[in-house]
């Protein structure tokens, strides 16, 4: 990527402000052409979505690296949760939605007809915003998935067949606690609701669901906005151990947050343009666009 630092900008770049005070230039290629080691794990070209004639997101082509933390910042409407549900093609589920452009997992086009979406959304799994956990219990809720996809059976049939998983379904939901860091607080009271859990303890509730069925990406659309200080610690926190064998990426509007967990970023800004993608560092301390300067130090957004 292209060294030029703020002063050197070329003349191309206008100093004409919208109406929300946000400067008007032209995105250079450079500015979005993130070199890394290692192979990407996701990979879009060309990607636009749209929901009717709403043109959501605009020509984003961006390759993420694999078991590592990815942030996509930017102000609200300005596409990154589009793009974040692209990545394991939750768009499908709303009816208007029409998707244009490549999607590559492991270089294999997850667009393409007769991918099986099950199959995708177990390796691409999904936080969500808001805590979702099951209204049944805490072991329930980490073995719903795995029995679902036939990777444990338990149950009086199976016991009768033989082919009870009992001892595994055991294993998996301490393993899969034990990764959201949520073991210590709940392991004697796995039988009881879910819903009873405080919203950080469900949070991480959901991301130990997500394990459970051993994902190799976790998508993550603010998993800590609607949390506490000490609660969105102990996720960021998580998500830190978590990149050492998922590739994570992760929406937030918060800009502190993207600094301290994210080893790169990317910014969204109006228009569903993908604007920059650079190591973190570089996008919060001497990034290529103005646009994303000014957003970053407050002046719009």
């Amino acid at each position: 990527m292209s060294e030029t630092t703020h002063s050197e900008r070329t003349d191309t770049d206008s100093t004409i402000e919208t109406t929300a005070g946000e400067t008007i230039e032209q995105v250079q290629e450079s500015w979005t052409d993130y070199k890394f080691q290692g192979e990407a794990k996701l990979t879009s070209e060309g990607l636009d979505v749209y929901y009717g004639d709403d043109h959501a997101l605009k020509d984003v082509t961006i390759e993420i690296p694999e078991k590592s933390v990815t942030a996509l910042i930017g102000p609200s409407g300005c596409g990154k949760s589009t793009f974040l549900r692209s990545l394991n093609r939750m768009n499908d589920r709303i009816r208007s939605a029409r998707v244009d452009g490549s999607v590559q997992f492991d270089g294999k086009e997850i667009y393409q007809e007769g991918i099986d979406l099950v199959e995708l959304r177990k390796r691409v799994g999904m936080v969500f915003q808001s805590p979702n956990p099951f209204p049944k219990s805490i072991h329930e809720n980490i073995t719903y998935g795995p029995r679902k996809h036939g990777d444990i059976e338990t149950g009086l049939l199976a016991r009768l067949l033989g082919r009870d998983d009992w001892d595994e379904a055991e294993e998996l939901v301490e393993q899969s606690l034990r990764q959201a860091a949520l073991w210590d607080e709940v392991a004697d009271r796995l039988d009881d609701n879910a819903l009873g859990l405080s919203g950080g303890q469900q949070q991480r509730l959901c991301i130990a669901r997500c394990l459970s069925v051993d994902p190799e990406v976790i998508l993550m659309d603010e998993p800590a906005s609607a949390l506490d200080p000490i609660a969105t610690s102990k996720i960021e926190d998580l998500i830190h151990d978590l990149a050492e064998d998922y590739t994570v990426v992760i929406v937030t509007h918060n800009m502190q947050q993207a600094a301290r967990i994210s080893d790169q970023t990317a910014v969204f800004l109006t228009g569903g343009k993908l604007v920059e993608y650079d190591d973190t560092d570089k996008i919060f301390e001497n990034p290529e666009s103005q646009r994303v300067e000014d957003y970053i130090t407050g002046k719009f957004g």
